[in-house]
């Protein structure tokens, strides 16, 4: 170890760096060659500190170790001798893995060979100034000077940046002389112009081709093209960390010729539990990246352990996709690449890749694993006992079949096959050996020719799943290997989404099922109410970030409310009803008032609700002793009633025994000729009985699952307030003939939806979400 400290700083690093580089063991290995290499070229072990910086530069970024002998040859020779060109050099091997390399065009891309004097920096740099002298003695100092450098870069591009800066500083100054105390001032900043009403709202949310645009920009928009930066498909080895070997372009070119160059995703879900909101991502992410670049998306079931999985889950993933408005190219299965992937996993033994192992479960946990005592077991052994696993000839545990890869973390050896004797859903008890998700992932996206393996944070975090080890099993089989790229996970305060905690909140009772519409599974999403276009605008809204995202359920609302406001046709309904007798009726006196669905476009439809002698307002709305600041029905201030065209004053008010008031005798008088009341309220009449849920936050605090804020565990967090059921609320006619899901928006009330309970008798709603507006200051 010390050595090697003194030979890294021998080229010119510090002490410091080089212990840094040396927790790398790649790095410091690769780096150690190259000092090995360039000693020989040089025919000394003095190395100079130029040379030595490029070479540690070029090391610490080379992605390709089988050109290090290459590059390293051009910098001791000194046909490399800038950073500029060190990442020249960079780029255009990893552009063209193939062999052999054309060094006359490599030459050419890094400007080997290139010489530019001072004199003609002075004279370009002289020419540019020439070119912007009127605006920069308009602008002076506050002019942008980095416009200069990149205008003298771009024509003199193997030009040495400082000499440039330097040249640039001094013909400035040359021109407009030293800096005054006019040219240190801030500028002011110029005050925003504010965007007409309508315009605010254009920007917040609109749709355009079908598209929902809400704050900037729509999820098409993110995912289209070049916004992602993401590699073009065939061109997998131009990303960063990709292993090039030498059938890779032979590979590539089959992929090519299946694909014809189009975009393929898969969103591969494991059917042992029913999606959540995080799901939602990312169903948005790989379906629509796939649709925002002409491609296709498989929805493939990642069935690979048959003791969790049900039909029911298959189903609702299914539903769900479909409910979030996407239609799979094809559905597949892991398990339809049983047999294929055993086969490759025979392959993977014979190549000296994989093989049987006897440790235990409980003996691979935890950090420090020893390595397996089978790990070098010939390989027509392992091949002997994975046959004999594929047989059934070992008891579960006993044997599996692990890969001979090293992780990242310093884990060894994930398992790549293990015995269960649980028949599978589709394949019965063909197989009693089950491949793991971390040897079946890659493959199956090889096999299926996904051009973007899109993945979570969470799962290139994995033991075992990272991007390196998906390259390596694929290079280690010579099959395709497609390139996995990262987004950050979506998460939820006041939730939790884990598929144990959710089951436990089922079996104990405090939710009724993964539907119960105070949990954000999307089942239990769409039962509440929620559409899916807000959904998904809330998806596009978070945005495609590849940092994990923690939101409060108040901005998903908000999509909700955007949403319904538009789309949710306007009813009325009293939840907690307070009887009125309008005792200047005749007792058969009816009307018909037509309520717009819509007010705000009342073309867009209508519908019609009775008007009788009796009608139901809500309790709260009235006040038996005047309060300050309430506007609503009291003795003493009449109050006006919706749609209706009347305002009523309180004649009499009627008590139980208890003293509680259950009934109001009132007059009405005609809008048109009483004086404007403070405030409207709703009503119904004739009404319908319905039962009303309310949904509150199902958990006390934002993170139910963090110890230091709640100690006692998730299930101690409970809020006992979080379902009010109203068995007798009343609601008007319109909605009569609602079918489940149907959305309403009940005025002054909130947004509701037909519950799945719902029956001819009876109809259930559930409230999705309340008003922007508080009612109690309607």
């Amino acid at each position: 170890m010390a050595d090697l400290v003194i030979l890294f700083t021998s080229i010119g690093l510090s002490e410091q760096k080089a212990k840094e580089t040396l927790k790398n063991e790649v790095l410091s290995s690769a780096l150690k060659d190259a000092i090995a290499q360039a000693q020989g070229l040089l025919g000394s072990t003095d190395i100079d500190k130029a040379t030595g910086t490029l070479l540690y530069s070029m090391v610490s970024r080379l992605r390709e170790p089988r050109r290090l002998a290459f590059l390293t040859q051009h910098i001791v020779q000194r046909k490399i001798t800038t950073e500029l060109q060190v990442s020249a050099a960079l780029d255009y091997v990893k552009s063209h893995p193939q062999d052999p390399l054309d060094e006359k065009a490599f030459e050419s891309a890094c400007g080997v060979g290139v010489v530019i004097t001072p004199e003609e920096i002075e004279d370009t740099v002289e020419q540019i100034i020439r070119k912007h002298k009127e605006q920069l003695l308009s602008e002076r100092y506050r002019f942008n000077m980095g416009l200069l450098m990149g205008e003298v870069r771009a024509a003199m591009k193997w030009a040495d940046g400082k000499i440039v800066k330097n040249e640039v500083d001094m013909q400035v100054l040359h021109l407009l002389g030293p800096k005054t105390e006019a040219d240190l001032e801030k500028k002011p900043k110029a005050a925003k112009a504010k965007a007409p009403e309508n315009e605010t709202k254009e920007e917040k949310s609109s749709t355009v081709n079908g598209e929902v645009k809400t704050e900037a920009k729509s999820l098409m928009e993110q995912l289209r093209g070049e916004a992602l930066k993401f590699h073009k498909p065939g061109e997998n080895y131009k990303t960063e960390g990709y292993v090039v070997t030498p059938n890779t372009m032979n590979l590539l070119k089959q992929h090519l010729e299946i694909t014809g160059g189009q975009v393929r995703t898969r969103f591969p879900p494991e059917p042992n539990g029913i999606l959540h909101i995080g799901h939602a991502k990312a169903i948005n992410f790989n379906f629509g990246f796939a649709k925002a670049n002409n491609g296709i998306c498989f929805l493939r079931y990642d069935d690979t352990n048959p003791e969790k999985e049900e039909e029911k889950y298959f189903t609702a993933i299914r539903e769900m996709v479909e409910w979030l408005g996407y239609k799979p190219y094809v559905i597949t299965h892991a398990s339809d690449y049983f047999q294929p992937l055993y086969d490759l996993a025979v392959e993977l033994i014979r190549r000296g890749h994989a093989y049987v192992c006897h440790q235990r479960g409980e003996e691979l946990k935890g950090h420090n694993v020893p390595s397996s005592p089978w790990r070098d077991r010939p390989v027509a052994e392992s091949l002997v006992l994975f046959e004999r696993m594929r047989k059934g000839m070992f008891t579960e545990g006993e044997a599996t079949l692990r890969m001979k890869m090293v992780m990242e973390d310093g884990k060894m050896d994930p398992v790549a096959y293990r015995i269960k004797y649980t028949a599978h859903h589709r394949s019965g008890d063909t197989w009693c050996i089950y491949p793991t998700y971390d040897y079946t992932h890659c493959l199956c996206d090889s096999i299926e020719h996904i051009t973007h393996s899109l993945c979570t944070k969470e799962f290139q975090a994995r033991q075992y799943l990272v991007r390196s080890s998906y390259f390596w099993l694929c290079n280690a089989l010579d099959v395709y290997c497609p390139v996995q790229w990262e987004y950050g996970r979506l998460n939820l305060t006041y939730t939790v989404v884990s598929k144990r905690k959710i089951i436990k909140l089922v079996e104990t009772g405090v939710v009724r099922d993964w539907d119960d519409p105070r949990l954000f599974t999307l089942t239990a999403l769409r039962r509440r109410g929620f559409p899916p276009e807000a959904i998904n605008n809330f998806c596009a809204r978070v945005g495609v970030t590849v940092s994990q995202t923690t939101t409060e359920p108040h901005l998903l609302e908000a999509c909700v409310r955007e949403v319904l406001n538009d789309t949710a046709p306007r009813a009325m309904a009293v939840l907690e009803p307070l009887r009125v007798t309008i005792t200047n009726l005749p007792s058969n006196a009816q009307s018909d008032v037509r309520v717009p669905d819509f007010p705000a476009d009342e073309s867009r439809g209508s519908h019609v609700v009775p008007f009788s002698k009796t009608i139901f307002i809500e309790e709260n709305d009235f006040r038996e002793v005047m309060e300050k600041g309430f506007k609503r029905l009291t003795p003493e201030q009449p109050v006006g009633l919706r749609h209706a065209g009347y305002v009523i004053s309180v004649q009499r008010v009627i008590k139980d025994a208890s003293g509680k008031v259950v009934e109001l005798e009132v007059t009405c008088t005609s809008s048109d000729s009483a004086e404007k009341p403070k405030a409207f309220i709703h009503w119904v009449s004739q009404p319908l009985q319905c039962e009303v849920r309310l949904y509150e936050r199902l958990f006390l605090h934002k993170n139910p699952e963090d110890a230091t804020e709640v100690p006692g565990g998730f299930l101690s967090d409970i809020n006992l307030h979080s379902l009010k059921v109203i068995e007798s609320a009343l609601v008007d006619r319109s909605v009569s003939t609602a079918k489940v899901f149907d959305k309403f928006q009940f005025e002054r009330e909130g947004y509701f939806s037909v519950d799945p309970d719902s029956t001819t008798e009876k109809l259930v709603f559930n409230r999705t979400v309340m008003l922007k507006e508080d009612p109690g200051k309607i």
